[in-house]
């Protein structure tokens, strides 16, 4: 009888042993703070201890993990470091602002993310995924995490913006790489709390790339409200046109709706990109599972033509998407901050206290996962899917500030991985040796370069 090989254990750094100096955590944090962590971490429910900054709590409790993102979220605003990293890149953006302005931007952006809307997205997903994948057609060596950028902005571009985006495609994925290298790290003098006034290397090394954004999106709107002028009844009702409705008194400023349209440029596509670029990766360096997924694909394809229904059809590929997503989470650590001091069970979380729910821990929690730094799909298959705490799996977040896109990212990732798995085998290489890197997102140092062939 045959046995299915032992499973993939794909590469993450080894929980430390021994904690870091001061000075080597702010080394660590700098270039990757996925190397930070240490065995208790990953084993013991929740961490309170006192870091460079001041009190730390780190929450790996599904019921702890629960009171600070929905039972009592009113008293946990987002954290301090996390703000002084994103809001130079974001502003007023969904991800980080808060109060009045974040609920007039949730309530202006629902609409776009209905379950309507979303599978009305399922045909442009289709339709620019098969357009993409003509450039694999004579097979050869690519990277494949910067092609999946390139895919999920043209994704982006198509359903949001109504393929209307300033910019060329090509630049504009070399500069979201550029701005996540620079100004997407924590700045060690954001970890001591120095003051504002002190200047930040890293942002001012990403001043240029960070003006790129701003004018893509200022031409963007600019051409919008052109084409609103010329022609009202042909502009098309999508992401853009709606945020520019809700502008007003009551509304969102001008200011808002740029800052929320950079959110969605940058951080909308970046997180499904990686999240896909790690799953054809985990699937190249296991066959067995590849084949099941491939079969399934072929199996869906040729019977069903709605790419509305494959979500719900491909199990296996579904399951594959959210391993990966389990073991390389696009968001890796969810930080906040409580606004007054209070007692969950025994622990004590004092007013201003770093609180950290870091799927990229949780997801690898000895006491939450058998085998937990293995590629193993089977966790999410029918029937061990719904076994799962909901609060020990977190690759879009919880609570009011769940990922509002979650969606829209999971049908347009399984539209994707149909049309490519089904077209194409994708192998690893000599060269192709990852490395997870905390940035804005978990990024493959190095890249994935990928053998893709056709099939």
């Amino acid at each position: 009888m045959d046995t299915q090989p032992a499973p993939f254990v794909p590469p993450a750094p080894k929980p430390r042993t021994s904690p870091p100096s001061t000075l080597e955590m702010i080394r660590i944090v700098y270039r990757n703070p996925l190397e930070l962590w240490g065995e208790q971490t990953y084993n013991e429910p929740w961490i309170s201890a006192n870091g460079a900054g001041g009190p730390l709590v780190i929450a790996n409790d599904p019921g702890l993990i629960r009171h600070v993102l929905v039972d009592n979220a009113r008293n946990y605003k987002m954290a301090t470091v996390r703000q002084k990293i994103l809001r130079p890149i974001l502003r007023d953006g969904l991800l980080t602002a808060e109060g009045e302005v974040w609920k007039r931007s949730r309530k202006a952006m629902a609409p776009v993310f209905t379950p309507r809307h979303i599978f009305g997205f399922a045909q442009p997903m289709l339709k620019r995924t098969r357009e993409f994948a003509t450039r694999y057609e004579a097979g050869g060596t690519s990277d494949i995490a910067h092609d999946m950028t390139m895919l999920t902005y043209d994704i982006l571009a198509e359903t949001l913006f109504s393929g209307e985006i300033a910019g060329e495609q090509g630049s504009f994925a070399n500069e979201i790489d550029r701005l996540f290298e620079t100004m997407g790290r924590v700045d060690p003098l954001d970890l001591l709390r120095a003051p504002d006034w002190l200047p930040r290397l890293t942002r001012i090394r990403g001043r240029k790339t960070m003006a790129y954004f701003r004018k893509i999106v200022t031409d963007t709107v600019n051409m919008r409200e052109e084409k609103v002028r010329r022609d009202p009844d042909a502009v098309p009702q999508d992401f853009l046109t709606l945020l520019l409705k809700a502008e007003g008194p009551e509304g969102l400023t001008r200011a808002e709706v740029e800052d929320n349209i950079i959110t969605f440029i940058g951080a909308g596509h970046e997180t499904t990109a990686r999240a896909l670029g790690w799953t054809l990766y985990c699937l190249a360096e296991s066959p067995w599972e590849r084949n099941r997924v491939e079969q399934e694909i072929d199996h869906v394809l040729a019977r069903e033509a709605d790419p509305t229904k494959w979500l719900d059809a491909m199990p296996l590929t579904r399951a594959a998407f959210e391993e990966a997503l389990r073991l390389y989470p696009p968001a890796p650590s969810i930080n906040r901050e409580p606004i007054v001091p209070e007692m969950w069970k025994d622990l004590y979380i004092p007013k201003h206290a770093a609180v950290l729910v870091m799927p990229w821990v949780v997801h690898r929690h000895r006491k939450l996962w058998d085998r937990p730094d293995a590629f193993l799909p089977e966790r999410f298959h029918p029937g061990n899917r719904e076994k799962i705490d909901r609060f020990q799996y977190l690759p879009f977040g919880a609570g009011p500030r769940v990922c509002i896109g979650a969606s829209f990212a999971m049908q347009e990732a399984i539209i994707a991985l149909a049309i490519l798995l089904s077209r194409f085998r994708f192998d690893v290489t000599a060269e192709t040796k990852p490395w997870p890197v905390q940035k804005l997102t978990t990024q493959p140092q190095g890249g994935l370069p990928m053998q893709v062939t056709p099939r």
